[in-house]
């Protein structure tokens, strides 16, 4: 009987001591941080020496423990990282998304107010997520949105000498004022403290393209709308001064057309490449297809290929490339360009459009 008591109570004992020492360790280890004394940090690497934000880096060293804090020195922009994966030797962090770019140090700070400075190169290349628009003049302006852009030296239009001007530049905002050029259409060169960045969205000079409709009807052009007539409004407009805009009524099938009786009428070339323009949506997200006479369907026609989905209230840039759609067969003369829809089934729409032109 005494010798299972004695058991017992060693048993007990023995559980009191372990648990004991758990909660020690909880207690000494309660973020996760290994247990590195701060000391005099020494670095004596950091690979890669330059990136851009995102990258992960690692720096080497001694003495490298119980880091708290990592600065890139430009605008003293701090650096996240997970100190539980960090050593005595070594320190693993990202770039942050809104570092600086450029050569500058990165301190790295511990417990103790201990620190080291190590030079870097921050790889910020410019980036284009959005122009204001698509099509250009001679000294219009455009507004780039993106990042890195606050260090701009440059804008250039792709394969030519023909340079835009610089208005003024932010972080994630540039504008340019365009320049003069016999470009047809064109990317754009951007230069910044980094690099290059050559942009994806090609830009319309509308002054070399066959003009439809931009602040007014094109040469010869003409209203040959269906139901109710297309309206010039100065009120409404992507660019320049005017646009024209045209209601639908509901249930008709209406369709807004752009037409050209004259001896000016457009003779077929293999050299126009794209037919582009801005429609502003009306109350509803709708699809609209496109029709002209010298198509094979003929005009007033609904073919897949030729739809344009138009979102409600707002500017919509379309740019089609005439060999993908049924536009223009060889050897007819175009002289009606037209836009159907299918509907509206519960109201009135009106739709507006500006800058309908042909692009070499």
């Amino acid at each position: 009987m005494k010798y299972n008591t004695l058991r017992q109570l060693a048993g007990l004992s023995f559980t009191v001591l372990l648990t004991g020492l758990v909660m020690t360790s909880c207690e000494e280890d309660s973020d996760g941080r290994p247990q590195y004394e701060a000391g005099n940090p020494v670095a004596a690497t950091i690979a890669p020496d330059s990136a851009a934000a995102g990258t992960v880096i690692t720096l080497t060293g001694s003495g490298l423990g119980d880091m708290r804090t990592i600065v890139f020195e430009k605008d003293n922009v701090p650096a996240g990282f997970q100190p539980t994966l960090n050593t005595d030797q070594a320190l693993i962090f990202r770039v942050p998304d809104d570092v600086v770019g450029g050569v500058q140090n990165v301190t790295f700070t511990n417990s103790a107010g201990r620190a080291v400075a190590v030079p870097f190169r921050v790889l910020a290349y410019p980036t284009v997520s959005n122009v204001s628009n698509y099509n250009f003049r001679k000294d219009s302006e455009i507004t780039i949105t993106g990042n890195n852009l606050d260090d701009v030296v440059s804008v250039k239009l792709t394969g030519t000498s023909d340079m835009a001007t610089v208005v003024s530049k932010e972080k994630r905002k540039l504008v340019v004022k365009m320049p003069a050029t016999t470009a047809n259409r064109a990317t754009l060169d951007i230069i910044n403290g980094t690099g290059l960045l050559r942009t994806t969205q090609e830009l319309v000079n509308i002054d070399k393209s066959y003009q439809i409709f931009t602040d007014a009807y094109g040469t010869g052009f003409q209203d040959g709308s269906w139901g109710d007539a297309g309206a010039v409004s100065t009120k409404e407009f992507k660019s320049g001064t005017a646009s024209v805009g045209k209601t639908y009524q509901k249930g008709n099938w209406h369709l807004i057309a752009f037409a050209n009786w004259s001896t000016s009428a457009i003779s077929y070339s293999a050299d126009y490449t794209y037919v582009s323009g801005w429609i502003k949506g009306a109350s509803a997200d709708y699809t609209l297809y496109l029709t002209t006479d010298a198509s094979k369907a003929g005009f007033g026609n609904f073919d897949d290929k030729n739809k344009i989905d138009v979102k409600a209230g707002v500017w919509n840039y379309f740019k089609l490339k005439i060999s993908d759609i049924d536009f223009w067969l060889p050897g007819k003369k175009l002289s009606q360009v037209g836009f159907r829809i299918q509907g509206p089934d519960k109201q009135d729409e009106t739709f507006y459009f500006d800058d309908i032109v042909l692009v070499k």
